[in-house]
């Protein structure tokens, strides 16, 4: 399975912080906010990954990522001039995916759950069709909403709707079989002139090639496009990453306990880091599995 990061946007909602610096590349506690769906996409055990982002933003993100070797990754980048929707980003990554399955998440997204990497384990080996996932909310008249059965099964995708008949929202991290490449391509725009995401897993509901898996309780989702949100994240992830003593997606530990790098390498990925509190963590982890 290839991996996509949608990256782009202008941050409106987070002016003027966005102004100068790309919005995946604001803190989310003691890290920047793209790590936290890079860390998703890793857990999933996926090393090919396309960041799409802004041609302003691009370098910033690249910069920091670099060609991701030093994570056991390889990560390319791809520019999108102007938000065209998100099912743009199958159009402009079909190369990237080739003939392969495709993780789509977007750059804003964190998730954080103890049973995280079993579900995304689960979901990734068996995607025929799409597989989305839903996630229960006090406002689902904000999101796309997902409806299902007495069994489980997916019966209707609504976008924001006025009266929700569910209150799953359906999450910024989408799976996908090869065909999503035509559909995203066949799409109509919408009345903004956006290819909807809503309007692709539709295409698969109307196939009954669309799954909603539940993240359920216990469970944290939080979509940090505002200022606010990105605020309710930080506290959120300090308060964890303090009581527990582990860091949150830290993405050298994921790269070394998904076997992407050794020890010695994350030992150098943290010794690079050592001034911060952070980088001390990293080379901790690394000690524990000398």
């Amino acid at each position: 399975m290839k991996g996509i990061i949608l990256a782009g946007g202008h941050g409106t909602r987070l002016y003027p912080l966005t102004l100068a610096v790309s919005k995946q590349l604001l803190p989310v506690n003691d890290k920047p906010m793209i790590y936290y769906p890079l860390s998703a996409l890793m857990l999933a055990g996926i090393r090919e990954i396309l960041i799409i982002s802004t041609p302003t933003d691009l370098p910033q993100i690249a910069r920091l990522l670099r060609d991701g070797s030093h994570l056991g990754l390889d990560i390319t980048y791809a520019q999108q001039d102007e938000p065209k929707g998100l099912a743009d980003a199958f159009i402009i990554g079909a190369d990237h995916i080739g003939g392969d399955t495709v993780a789509l998440a977007l750059g804003d997204n964190i998730f954080h759950g103890n049973s995280f990497y079993d579900l995304l384990q689960e979901s990734v080996a068996d995607v025929d069709g799409c597989v989305l996932f839903g996630y229960p909310v006090s406002d689902p008249e904000r999101y796309g909403v997902g409806e299902t059965d007495e069994n489980g099964v997916l019966v209707s995708i609504e976008e924001k709707p006025a009266n929700p008949r569910s209150n799953r929202a359906i999450v910024g991290l989408y799976l996908y079989d090869n065909n999503v490449i035509d559909i995203a391509k066949n799409l109509r725009p919408s009345a903004r002139g956006e290819l909807e995401i809503t309007d692709v897993n539709l295409t698969y509901l109307e196939q009954g090639k669309a799954r909603l898996r539940d993240l359920g309780r216990g469970f944290a989702w939080m979509d940090a496009g505002t200022p606010d949100s990105i605020l309710q994240a930080s506290q959120y992830v300090q308060v964890l990453e303090n009581r527990q003593g582990v860091r949150i997606a830290c993405v050298e530990e994921i790269a070394l306990r998904m076997g992407f790098i050794d020890a010695e390498a994350c030992d150098r990925l943290g010794a690079l880091l050592s001034t911060s509190s952070y980088g001390r963590y990293v080379r901790a982890v690394a000690a524990e599995f000398r």
